[in-house]
């Protein structure tokens, strides 16, 4: 995996990030200390240089449990102590969410406990069929907001899913592999990340198993990323984007 890559791109001219209100979640849930920045760490992911594990919690919306109308999701992102790093909100409209459903484009805001937006992931509308290897899945990974740090992008497999992480510039970095059934029947679904020649395992995304209850009558889903704890704080983050892509598989 790569060591620590120094400088990043400025904000674009004008830029300035939205702040939003202290975001939600469980009451009584604490949120994680702010560490020291690293050297040349963007704003915000000074938390990921902290940590070589992260949990995903995505919340149950009570009117999407009761009408099956397809709401905006939410999730908690924590740390392996069960301390919230961040907190993401989906930006993405009505008509988008319930007409296109898992295959739609979205925007994802995650939130700091200030409640300042330090990533923006963008997934545009592409083809969910394996048949179709010209359009296939891609989401792109911005901190601060408007500034892209690394992108990962499906790469075509008649039966397995895979994807490939990349830096800013476009060049390869990991590479990401799933099993042939995505589905967590009873059990967690492992999705390896591994060296770009496919031979050591660096980290791993698993899909955890919620309960029969919960995986029939909601779309709520449960992650888990671990990656090593030097990797630098942008992979980190870029591997964070790659737990959303998965999700929508």
């Amino acid at each position: 995996y790569p060591g620590p890559q120094v400088g990043y791109p400025p904000p674009p001219a004008g830029h300035s990030g939205p702040v939003y209100n202290q975001p939600g979640g469980a009451a009584g849930v604490p949120w994680m200390p702010a560490p020291p920045p690293p050297l040349n760490c963007p704003p915000g992911l000074e938390y990921l240089s902290q940590i070589d594990q992260i949990l995903i919690h995505q919340q149950i919306e009570l009117l999407e449990v009761l009408t099956g109308f397809e709401t905006n999701n939410k999730y908690e992102i924590k740390n392996s102590f069960g301390q919230r790093v961040y907190f993401a909100v989906e930006d993405t409209d009505c008509c988008t969410r319930n007409c296109c459903g898992p295959s739609r484009p979205f925007t994802l805001r995650i939130i700091d406990n200030m409640g300042q937006e330090v990533i923006t992931l963008e997934r545009p509308l592409r083809c969910s069929s394996c048949c179709c290897p010209c359009c296939l899945q891609e989401i792109e990974i911005q901190s601060p907001p408007g500034v892209p740090i690394g992108y990962v992008i499906q790469t075509w497999h008649p039966c397995l899913p895979k994807f490939t992480i990349q830096n800013e510039k476009r060049d390869d970095v990991l590479k990401i592999s799933g099993p042939c059934v995505v589905c967590s029947c009873c059990g967690d679904v492992d999705f390896e990340i591994k060296s770009l020649d496919e031979q050591c395992v660096v980290g791993k995304i698993s899909k955890h198993w919620t309960g029969i209850l919960r995986e029939a009558f909601t779309d709520a889903d449960n992650f888990g990323i671990q990656f090593p704890l030097d990797l630098d704080v942008k992979m980190k983050a870029v591997m964070l984007g790659a737990c959303f892509l998965i999700e929508r598989f």
